[in-house]
């Protein structure tokens, strides 16, 4: 086991270093970037040979920060992806209506890319008096907050119609919806999570048509939840 986690931590660095490398090599030559924009590599990139830091910013550091952003992302984005189409495999009618607007988007165009994700109006819809002592550490449990009848009707219902012409959003300033959390340690992969999960979305809906297999009725398909930790 110890040799296996070893060659595959070595197969993570080299995969890092790579990264880094192919932001140097654009850095040092920016006419063949094709206008690539800067990224938060390229930013750590610049703070280490030309920042001002009271410590040292090294390689390690910024395969860290990479690291954070490739893992943290991944779980989150792709269970909430993984949801997103099995609610609207069991709801047709919203299945049809979202896939609906993405085709109308982008039509005719060859593949689904961010530039009109800003469009996706439906797609985008997602989904007292307590004293509280110095030092607590609270958790706070946003899965219930969502689905608090006192602000939510029907809250256990997929329902992405909801939030049309809704002034509550994700930003974390509508405290009945918080999924990224909110105030100082809001999620700050709020937009990169977003944006992954939006653009995987509008593809599956553009280039694909869905069904449930072999006749499946809707009501068939298992919804229930497990957790596990890891």
């Amino acid at each position: 086991m110890r040799t296996k986690l070893e060659r595959l931590h070595h197969e993570l660095d080299v995969m890092l270093e790579r990264i880094i490398e192919e932001h140097r090599g654009r850095i040092a030559n920016p006419k063949d970037s094709d206008d690539v924009a800067d990224d938060l590599v390229d930013v750590l990139l610049n703070l280490q040979d030309h920042g001002d830091l009271k410590f040292p910013l090294t390689n390690d550091n910024i395969k860290a920060v990479i690291l954070d952003l490739l893992m943290a992302a991944t779980d989150t984005t792709s269970t909430t992806v993984e949801w997103a189409m099995s609610e609207m495999m069991k709801n047709p009618r919203i299945l049809e209506k979202a896939q609906v607007e993405v085709r109308r988007v982008y039509d005719g165009a060859s593949d689904v890319n961010e530039s009109k994700l800003h469009e996706l109006n439906y797609l985008k819809c997602e989904i007292n008096g307590y004293e509280i002592p110095a030092k607590t550490k609270v958790i706070v449990n946003a899965w219930a907050i969502g689905r608090d009848s006192n602000y939510w009707n029907e809250a256990d219902r997929f329902d992405p119609g909801r939030f049309i012409d809704s002034s509550v959003d994700y930003k974390g300033l509508n405290f009945e919806y918080i999924p990224f959390g909110s105030g100082r340690r809001i999620c700050t992969g709020m937009s990169y999570g977003m944006a992954v999960v939006e653009l995987t979305l509008a593809k599956l809906l553009y280039h694909f048509d869905w069904k449930l297999p072999n006749g499946m009725k809707t009501e068939d398909l298992d919804m229930a939840e497990t957790w596990c930790f890891y």
